[in-house]
């Protein structure tokens, strides 16, 4: 980066959304990095104005994989360039059949976070996705992608059970609990994709860290959430296909087709009533898989449209998502990867979909 221009910013930092000196003036990039320090002196100096944030993050996405499995190298690639387009340059990648590690050599690429490969039961999620196994093979598999992945595992709580005809948890709780307790033992946590009511007891009694969509918490299970500490991805733009789901897939199963109606009515309520109870809430889009990738402004939106407050709203695809994926943001000698905005993005939550400058790894990329 020692080539690099110095970037002046000037306009409005947004370092944090409450307090005054989170809000700064402006700032220097030197070398790749933040600074608050004027610099002494530059032989090139490039002035950049507007609103700036941290880079926004998706923390559902799955960069190596389409709606069949997963994709070639020029296909992430071409994700990877949306997401970083949309500003979103920290993803947490929340499983993928496609070994994606050759992106971290692309310092024009956003930074993964990933949680290796899904694990599901047989014939229990969507081919070609997962490792398909039983109860008695699940710790040693976490283990495997525990190794495999940046310190999470991503697990199938519920999908269709086909002689159900409904929803229906995949794991049984001791399972699950010993597989998470390995996870934690080989430093990872452990979330899960769960649509309904049934699997979430089990696993927040279990010890899971996060819940993937989550469509199912109800009154008694948000209480035991936010007692456990456990956050949640909403996954808002894709719990909006659930109608459509539901129409495609009535016929053969009408009991499931009813309940993903249920769940989709209830969304909004679902998301606030966690939020209110104090749950942490974080923006992520599910592209990747029938979704495509760029989509986190509008993710955004919805949770504001769910009931939380814009600044909290912002926050779960800014500061307190980097905070809890433990990446740095706006703070000094930090990384600089920053988008800037031409209005402010805490007054208008739309602003989000049209950066004008995306600047990753200290460089202006877009």
């Amino acid at each position: 980066m020692s080539d690099s221009p110095v970037l002046h910013v000037r306009g409005r930092v947004l370092a944090g959304p409450r307090h005054e000196e989170d809000i700064r003036d402006e700032l220097w990039v030197i070398g790749g990095r933040i600074t608050y320090q004027r610099p002494v002196t530059a032989t090139e100096t490039v002035t950049l104005t507007g609103w700036a944030l941290p880079g926004l993050v998706d923390a559902h996405c799955h960069v190596g994989l389409d709606r069949h499995g997963a994709v070639d190298e020029a296909a992430t690639e071409k994700q990877a360039l949306a997401e970083r387009d949309a500003g979103a340059l920290l993803l947490r990648d929340a499983g993928s059949a496609a070994d994606t590690r050759w992106t971290d050599a692309r310092e024009d690429l956003p930074r993964l976070i990933r949680a290796g490969r899904h694990i599901a039961r047989p014939r229990r999620y969507i081919r070609n996705y997962a490792h398909e196994i039983e109860p008695d093979q699940l710790t040693a598999c976490v283990r495997q992608e525990a190794r495999r992945g940046d310190g999470w595992v991503k697990l199938v709580g519920d999908w269709i059970d086909r002689e159900r005809g409904d929803l229906a948890p995949c794991w049984p709780r001791e399972a699950a609990a010993e597989a998470i307790a390995a996870a934690h033992a080989e430093g990872a946590r452990v979330t899960a994709h769960c649509f309904a009511e049934d699997s979430l007891r089990d696993l927040a009694e279990a010890g899971i860290d996060c819940v993937e969509h989550a469509t199912g918490l109800t009154s008694e299970t948000i209480p035991l959430f936010a007692e456990h500490g456990i956050a949640i991805v909403p996954t808002l733009i894709n719990i909006a296909t659930f109608p459509a789901l539901a129409d495609s897939g009535e016929r053969k199963f009408p009991r499931w087709a009813d309940h993903m109606r249920r769940l989709h009515a209830r969304r909004y309520d679902t998301v606030r009533d966690a939020y209110d109870a104090g749950i942490a809430i974080y923006a992520g889009t599910d592209a990747g898989g029938s979704l495509a990738h760029g989509l986190i402004a509008a993710e955004v939106a919805e949770l504001a449209a769910a009931g939380i407050p814009p600044a909290d709203a912002l926050g779960a695809a800014t500061w307190r998502a980097r905070e809890w994926l433990g990446r740095p943001g706006l703070e000094e000698g930090a990384p600089a990867d920053l988008v800037l905005y031409p209005e402010n993005p805490l007054a208008d939550l739309g602003v989000l979909a049209a950066p004008s400058r995306v600047i990753l790894r200290g460089r202006v990329v877009g």
